[in-house]
C-alpha cells in the first residue's frame, strides 16, 4: 500500500473513532492545486496520437491519480504554465483554477461544482505536440465533500445534504454551505482549493468538524 492510501486509512480511521467515541464528526480535508482534467481526444491534441497519461501518485479519492504530464494555460492576458493533470481521462474537458488566476489569465472567474461547465469560460491550452482551444471548461471550483454510501451510514450525511464545518485554531475558520456527493467512487472527504484552505490555515488531513447540516 503507498503512503497515500496508508496516510488515507489513518485520517479516515480517526474520524471513525471519534464519532464512535464522541459522537461528533469529523471531516478529513483533501486541498487542491489548480490543475486540469482533459478528455481523451484533448489529451491526443496535445501530446500525441494514442497518448495516455502517466501516473505521478495516486489521489485519495478511488481510482484517481496526479498524472506526470503538465500543460500551459493560455488567457487574453496571460499564460500560467505547468498545469499538472489529474487521471484518469474524462469525458469533457475542466480547468480548475484560482480566483486570482483569472485576473492573471483574464477570464471571469465562475463558481461552480465540479462537472457543471456549461456557460463557463473558455481558454487556450498548450501541450508538447499541439494546442486545444475551449470554448468553455475553466472553473473556480466549489467547494465540496465526497462520501461512500457505506460511510453514509455512519457518517448520517446523504447525497444532497449541505453542511457547515469548523477549523479551530487562531485562525479558525467556518465554511458554509458545502454540498455533499455520496455515491460508489467515493471517500469520506472535503475537498478545497488553495485559496480558501490558506485563509483557514487547513492542510491536507485536517480533520474539520461537522457543525450544522441542512437536510
Amino acid at each position: 500500500m503507498d503512503d497515500v492510501c496508508v496516510a488515507r486509512a489513518v485520517v479516515l480511521n480517526i474520524a471513525e473513532q471519534l464519532k464512535k467515541q464522541k459522537g461528533q464528526t469529523y471531516i478529513p480535508t483533501a486541498v487542491s492545486n489548480r490543475h486540469a482534467h482533459l478528455s481523451a481526444g484533448d489529451i491526443e491534441a496535445l501530446f500525441g496520437a494514442g497518448y495516455r497519461l502517466t501516473e505521478f501518485k495516486p489521489l485519495s479519492q478511488p481510482g484517481q491519480f496526479a498524472a506526470n504530464e503538465k500543460i500551459d494555460l493560455i488567457g487574453p492576458k496571460g499564460t500560467i504554465k505547468g498545469v499538472r493533470i489529474l487521471g484518469p481521462a474524462r469525458g469533457a474537458t475542466q480547468v480548475e483554477i484560482f480566483k486570482a488566476d483569472s485576473y492573471k489569465l483574464g477570464v471571469k472567474p465562475v463558481l461552480r461544482m465540479s462537472g457543471n461547465i456549461a456557460g463557463t469560460p473558455g481558454i487556450k491550452i498548450r501541450g508538447p505536440k499541439g494546442e486545444v482551444s475551449l470554448k468553455e471548461g475553466v472553473i473556480v471550483a466549489a467547494r465540496h465533500i465526497h462520501l461512500s454510501p457505506e460511510q453514509s451510514e455512519w457518517i448520517g450525511l446523504k447525497n444532497g445534504d449541505v453542511v457547515s464545518i469548523r477549523k479551530p485554531g487562531t485562525r479558525a475558520i467556518t465554511l458554509e454551505n458545502i454540498p455533499v456527493r455520496c455515491g460508489e467512487g467515493h471517500s469520506l472527504e472535503c475537498h478545497l482549493d488553495m485559496e480558501e484552505a490558506n485563509a483557514g490555515w487547513i492542510s491536507n488531513g485536517d480533520l474539520l468538524e461537522l457543525t450544522d447540516i441542512k437536510k
